[in-house]
């Protein structure tokens, strides 16, 4: 094969064969991911996923993520966000604190404490704060549950989350502190929106590029936490 026509295979978009025990939307899946921009630069740039962009958008446009904060991030695995939140605040250098909680175990990060544990234990605000060393300036949440293929299961479950995370990030925020967690268009995300709205100052949907555009992800942004 000549040169001329090996660039133009590589140039193909990448296609994923068929297995016989891989199902269809696993496929499809497979080849949105190989084919995916926001991947491939996550790998180029060392993140350890593609949610980290949708993160970086934000905090570019609404000034989330500040040196010196305080912040937790729920069900940080694989610890993309963690990853974003410790280069921002500046962690790895001794400047702010970063914790993620997760029921699954983390590989170590510069700059970040992870603890398995689930979020809503009991004894888990009063372990992170602890870590912290004192109160949260930022929650973070990029949560979501296991998909069931039907949508308004799905959109009850995520946002069944969300309010979890919400109700979490008031007992552990210092005044002044922000949330920021992801949601699904189904039709009650409203509903935690005027829920947060009388405990922050600002609370609005965002749809950062790097969620895809066929996805009916949103996230909820709230800040300038009133206090308890």
């Amino acid at each position: 094969m000549s040169d001329e026509r090996k660039a133009g295979v590589r140039g193909l978009k990448q296609r994923v064969k068929t297995a016989r025990k891989r199902t269809l939307s696993s496929q499809r899946w497979l080849e949105r991911q190989l084919n995916d921009p926001y991947v491939a630069r996550a790998k180029r740039e060392g993140y350890r996923s593609r949610a980290a962009y949708k993160l970086l958008e934000i905090d570019e446009k609404h000034r989330l993520l500040k040196p010196g904060q305080r912040v937790v991030d729920l069900g940080a695995a694989p610890g993309g966000w963690a990853q974003v939140a410790a280069r921002k605040v500046g962690s790895p250098e001794g400047r702010g604190k970063v914790v993620g909680i997760d029921l699954l175990p983390i590989e170590p990060l510069p700059g970040v404490d992870f603890v398995q544990l689930d979020f809503l234990a009991p004894e888990a605000p009063e372990r992170l704060v602890e870590l912290l060393g004192g109160e949260a300036d930022v929650v973070l949440s990029d949560m979501a549950a296991n998909a069931t293929g039907h949508k308004k299961t799905d959109h009850l479950k995520i946002m069944g989350l969300a309010e979890a995370a919400a109700e979490f990030a008031r007992s552990v925020l210092a005044p002044g502190g922000a949330f920021l967690a992801k949601v699904l268009q189904g039709g009650t995300e409203g509903a935690l929106l005027t829920d947060l709205k009388r405990d922050f100052a600002t609370v609005r949907h965002v749809k950062p590029a790097a969620s895809r555009s066929d996805s009916a992800e949103l996230y909820v942004l709230a800040m300038g936490f009133r206090g308890r």
